[in-house]
């Protein structure tokens, strides 16, 4: 650890979904804009190894690190904020966690001893925690502790962060965010629930530092007052969290109220100089100014669960942001988009993206969805899976092979999207996709891709177990589907493009994991560029 690395664990009470990600994201932005560098991880309390595993349903998307980390989608808001990425020590689990522990046990390394929860796994907790500042990289690292205070799942990181709080002194901080709900049968904002979320942390010998309350209405003096009574923190400690227009926001938001400059004292750390946020300023002020309005579509089967999409979500708005437009999004749900009514729905559609995704449910929809793109002229991103309908609907329609499908889906004479050959043999599901970054040589400097990039070398974040079968490339290329981008090492088709076509790209790997409030991801800024052109 180097040797003032400082370390702010951020709790949540009362409910989930309150924000810790976006405060914490926030916090650290504001930190690093004062010279300072920061890091975040998420400790995640549920016993899977990762979120790979896991239906968006349940947990959102699952965002892909550039070291093949499938993680927690609270990490996508780290990136997007910070502009710095992300790796395997971002995110830890109980199941890794758990996993750890046993294989040592396993091995012997506890010499015979019992193993328990005091002090083996929260004496793994910790470690997964410093691992971080071990690395001398960081001045400052925040560490965002899932779910709820009073969960058992979370006892034993609470438990952890009590003992580092105790070992670390004034090199350690915690941060309690909270609800103040507003009760409007009463006409009164209520305390009581973050009191007794303080009370419940108390019990487990942690007393936070700051409290964060997270309300929909502003809050008095009085309020900040009583909270602060009762929960044993001074008044100057307490800070508000209210519903903003933009999650950029929350960062000035708290700025204005002096958050970073409170905790920061509280930490020992010299404020230096007031936040370079300028760009980010202009950027969110031009954000609020957008008035031209583009109507896309995004095509996908987990459209009702926002949070499943969440980094196309942001990766889109970006480039909105960029092209002064603000894009008004229809989610469009694949299980309902059939040959009769695709034109009614995506008929005023000035560009459509289709989702990535597993699975057959909901793919004969992206296909139509796909089909129209591309019969229409009107521009097309696919992304991974939406690559591959790409590819499928064009080998049926064009190449005239109407069994053309992939063989996740069934068994066909023609399988134009088959399983990668590495993946044959595998059996375990977990972790075992081709993950993380890899690169990409763009072939033909005539391509939308190679004009968005600028560059003919790339590097991409994947997560796929198929891919599609080269044996079909020269007919689909005499048709005119081009592959412009392929993996130099292993010869995959990474990106394809349509010749003739107003804009229309597929692309085998997840740009949006790359875009950041900062600094667009190129594909989408030009994809939205073809759409107001």
């Amino acid at each position: 650890m180097a040797n003032n690395t400082k370390f702010i664990f951020v709790t949540g009470g009362v409910t989930s979904s309150l924000g810790k990600g976006i405060l914490a994201a926030s916090l650290a932005k504001l930190i690093q804009a004062r010279g300072y560098s920061v890091t975040i991880q998420k400790l995640d309390p549920y016993l899977n190894v990762d979120p790979g595993t896991l239906n968006p349903y349940e947990h959102g998307e699952c965002f892909v690190t550039d070291d093949g980390a499938e993680t927690d989608l609270d990490l996508g808001h780290y990136e997007r904020f910070l502009n710095v990425p992300t790796s395997q020590a971002n995110n830890v689990t109980t199941g890794r966690i758990y996993q750890s522990v046993i294989n040592k046990e396993r091995k012997g390394d506890y010499l015979g001893k019992t193993v328990q929860i005091i002090p083996h796994i929260t004496d793994e907790i910790k470690r997964c925690i410093m691992l971080l500042g071990k690395k001398g990289e960081y001045d400052v690292v925040v560490t965002e502790i899932g779910g709820v205070v009073g969960d058992i799942e979370s006892l034993p990181f609470i438990e952890a962060v009590r003992q580092l709080k105790w070992e670390l002194g004034s090199n350690a901080l915690c941060i309690h965010l909270t609800l103040v709900p507003y009760l409007a049968a009463a006409g009164e904002i209520k305390t009581k629930p973050t009191q007794h979320s303080v009370k419940k942390l108390l019990e487990i010998g942690v007393q936070p530092d700051v409290l964060v309350l997270r309300t929909e209405h502003e809050l008095n003096n009085s309020i900040r007052q009583k909270v602060a009574l009762f929960c044993n923190v001074g008044k100057n400690a307490v800070f508000e969290s209210p519903d903003l227009p933009s999650i950029y926001e929350v960062p000035l938001s708290f700025q204005k109220q002096g958050f970073d400059e409170v905790v920061m004292s509280k930490l020992g750390l010299d404020l230096k100089q007031e936040p370079a946020l300028d760009a980010w300023k202009d950027k969110l002020n031009r954000l609020y100014n957008l008035s031209e309005v583009v109507k896309i579509a995004v095509v996908g089967k987990y459209v009702e669960l926002p949070d499943a999409y969440k980094s196309i979500h942001e990766a889109l708005n970006h480039a909105g942001m960029v092209n002064n437009v603000k894009l008004d999004i229809e989610w469009v749900h694949s299980e309902k988009v059939n040959e009769q009514n695709v034109a009614s729905i995506l008929g005023d559609k000035k560009a459509i993206l289709v989702a990535p995704g597993f699975g057959n449910r909901g793919i004969d929809g992206k296909i139509i969805a796909t089909r129209y793109a591309r019969e229409n002229n009107i521009p097309f991103f696919g992304i991974c899976l939406g690559m591959q309908c790409a590819v499928i609907e064009f080998a049926r329609n064009v190449l005239g092979l109407p069994d053309a499908n992939s063989s996740e889906f069934c068994t066909t004479p023609n399988p134009v999207i088959d399983i990668m050959e590495q993946q044959k043999s595998i059996t375990n599901m977990g972790h075992t996709m081709r993950l993380g970054a890899y690169p990409c040589h763009i072939l033909d400097k005539d391509s939308n891709a190679f004009r968005a990039y600028g560059s003919d070398e790339i590097y991409e974040r994947h997560r796929h177990r198929y891919e599609l079968n080269n044996n079909y490339l020269a007919d689909m290329e005499s048709k005119g589907m081009v592959a412009v981008g392929k993996n130099p090492d292993s010869d995959l088709v990474e990106i394809v493009e349509i010749k003739g076509h107003k804009w229309f790209v597929g692309v085998q790997f997840h740009p949006e994991y790359k875009s950041r409030f900062e600094k667009p991801h190129p594909l989408f800024v030009a994809f939205i560029k073809a759409a107001i052109e």
